[in-house]
C-alpha cells in the first residue's frame, strides 16, 4: 500500500469505543421527552453529528434538538466523557507511527474540547500537536467531516497524496474523498462491513492489527 506521511484519525469507533458514555448521555436526554430509545438505534448516533441523528431517528424539530443536545452534554460533560475504552493495540500503534516519523492528526465530529480531554485521559495526547486535533464547535458549527478533514489538511500544508484518513463510518470515507485523499475504512468500530464496502474506501482493515499492517510495514519501523 502507498506510504503516507500524514495520518488523520477519526476518534469515536476508531481509536476508542465511547459507546457506554454516549448511550448513557442519550438516555439522559431522551428521558426528558418521555422516550427510552432502542439501544440498537442509540448506537447509530456514534459518528454522525448529534443534530442529524436526533432529526433522523426521533424526528425532533430544531427546538427539541437543541434541548436534547443540551441535556446530552450535561450528562456527557460530567459522566459520559470518560465512560470510554481505548481499543487494545491503539496506543502502541500510535507510538510506533510517531517513531517512524509520521505526523498524526484527529478529525472528529465530537466537540474539539472533548476530543482533547479524551486524548489526555488515555495519555496519548503527546502524540498529536494541539492544532492537529480538530473537532466541531460546541455551537454546532464545523460538524461536516469533509470540512473537518479540510481544516486538518490546511493546517498540515501537505499534498493530498501524502495523507490518509482512517475511520469507521461512511462519513469518514465521503469526507476523505471530498478532499481527494486516500481513506482506510475500519470495521472494528461502529460502521458495519456493508456500510464501509458500499462507499469504496482505498482499503479496509478489520482489526487494529490489520490497520497496523497497512500503515506500518515491518521495514518502516525503526528502533
Amino acid at each position: 500500500m502507498h506510504s503516507y506521511t500524514y495520518i488523520i484519525f477519526d476518534l469515536d469507533g476508531t481509536l476508542s469505543d465511547p459507546g457506554e458514555g454516549i448511550v448513557n448521555s442519550l438516555k439522559h436526554a431522551l428521558k426528558h421527552f418521555g422516550l427510552e430509545g432502542d439501544p440498537k438505534i442509540l448506537r447509530k448516533f456514534i459518528g454522525p453529528p448529534l443534530a442529524e441523528s436526533f432529526k433522523e431517528f426521533f424526528n425532533f424539530d430544531p427546538e427539541q434538538t437543541a434541548e436534547a443536545i443540551r441535556l446530552y452534554r450535561q450528562y456527557f460533560h460530567e459522566f459520559g466523557l470518560f465512560q470510554n475504552v481505548i481499543y487494545p493495540g491503539i496506543p502502541e500503534l500510535l507510538e510506533d507511527l510517531a517513531k517512524a516519523g509520521n505526523t498524526l492528526a484527529i478529525a472528529t465530529t465530537k466537540p474539539e474540547v472533548y476530543a482533547v480531554q479524551i486524548l489526555e485521559y488515555f495519555k496519548i495526547d503527546h502524540l498529536f500537536r494541539k492544532e492537529l486535533v480538530v473537532g466541531s464547535f460546541l455551537d454546532g458549527r464545523r460538524t461536516n467531516k469533509g470540512e473537518l478533514i479540510a481544516t486538518v489538511l490546511q493546517r498540515l500544508g501537505c499534498s493530498p497524496q501524502d495523507a490518509v484518513m482512517i475511520g469507521d463510518r461512511k462519513y469518514d470515507i465521503i469526507g476523505a474523498k471530498a478532499n481527494h485523499i486516500d481513506v482506510i475504512g475500519i470495521t472494528y468500530g461502529y460502521g458495519d462491513v456493508d456500510e464501509i464496502e458500499a462507499f469504496t474506501p482505498t482499503a479496509i482493515a478489520h482489526s487494529v492489527e490489520e490497520l497496523r499492517q497497512l500503515l506500518l510495514p515491518p521495514h518502516e519501523l525503526t528502533e
